[in-house]
């Protein structure tokens, strides 16, 4: 990712200096690298890691119910994502290795007057291994101006869950789309190859995120997607549309029209994708925590580790 102008709708933010600290300075470029791989016995560990401020690590933690994973807990001890950071993120996972990678909290993009902030996520996952890069919610604060790109290189017969939910600002105190910009790409590749490309460009000034055909009534937007090329696509498909409609089903008995997901195939046969809207973060992250369970019981045969706030 170019630090100046990682897409061209945020070149002219990049031209602002930032008066506090420019993009530049220390605490200012958040550098995360993890890389894992299963031993001779079948068991995942953490084999290298490097964390630059933002980024914290406290070890790993062992309670995924599949007996040989691995998971990371990212932590942070800034109170958000600033004006001028750049964060980059890199995760690998090898030798038939099964890791979990999550965030501690909710990612807070604060409000911003000038320039704008960014991550770039790379992640590998090499052959017979899984990944899941599952991490909380982005809260996208009034005047906020975000970025965010993902790359995932996976072998073929590697297999990966990435998750992505954005939340138009604090619901709590009527803050709705209210931010400046916001763009997540994403973008999969296996050996070589281009699988599929995927994005999301909110900019409420230009058009009412609200419409119908945009997200109509709700706010809160979530993708998951379940990356297994050598699986058969329309069986995994069907097997999670059909977890999302009963989950969706339940939930609408208690609070009609609070969320709605549904899943389809991804191109060139590469998985699933599941989208979700709803209200409230809690009510998106539930559906896409049943489609990650439901794919982690196809895949692993094992389902997905329970969240602290589902």
């Amino acid at each position: 990712m170019a630090a100046d102008a990682p897409h061209p709708a945020f070149e002219p933010y990049a031209a602002e200096p930032v008066p506090q600290a420019p993009v530049s300075a220390p605490g200012k470029e958040g550098r995360l690298e993890l890389a894992f791989a299963a031993d001779e016995d079948g068991q995942t560990h953490l084999v290298r890691d490097f964390a630059r401020v933002p980024f914290h690590l406290s070890g790993t933690l062992g309670h995924d119910p599949h007996p040989d994973a691995e998971t990371v807990f990212v932590q942070s001890p800034n109170g958000g994502v600033a004006q001028g950071d750049r964060h980059t993120i890199d995760v690998e996972v090898k030798n038939g290795g099964v890791a979990h990678v999550t965030t501690g909290s909710s990612t807070k993009v604060l409000t911003m007057e000038r320039n704008y902030a960014a991550a770039d996520v790379s992640l590998s996952v090499g052959s017979g291994s899984h990944l899941d890069y599952v991490p909380e919610p982005v809260i996208v604060n009034p005047d906020a101006r975000y970025y965010q790109e993902l790359r995932l290189d996976v072998a073929p017969d590697a297999t990966a869950v990435v998750g992505d939910v954005v939340v138009p600002g604090r619901l709590a105190r009527g803050e709705r789309f209210d931010f400046e910009r916001y763009v997540s790409r994403f973008a999969c590749h296996s050996d070589g190859d281009l699988l599929f490309e995927d994005a999301t460009h909110l900019t409420p000034a230009d058009g009412d995120p609200t419409a119908p055909g945009v997200m109509g009534e709700y706010s809160v937007y979530g993708t998951l997607f379940v990356v297994a090329p050598e699986r058969d696509a329309a069986s995994l498909s069907d097997a999670i549309h059909d977890r999302v409609g009963d989950q969706t089903a339940d939930a609408a008995a208690e609070a009609p029209e609070n969320a709605r997901a549904a899943a389809t195939t991804l191109p060139n046969d590469a998985g699933v994708v599941v989208r979700a809207l709803g209200h409230r973060a809690e009510d998106v992250t539930g559906l896409l925590h049943a489609a990650w369970d439901e794919a982690r019981s196809e895949l692993l045969d094992v389902g997905a580790p329970d969240g602290r706030k589902l």
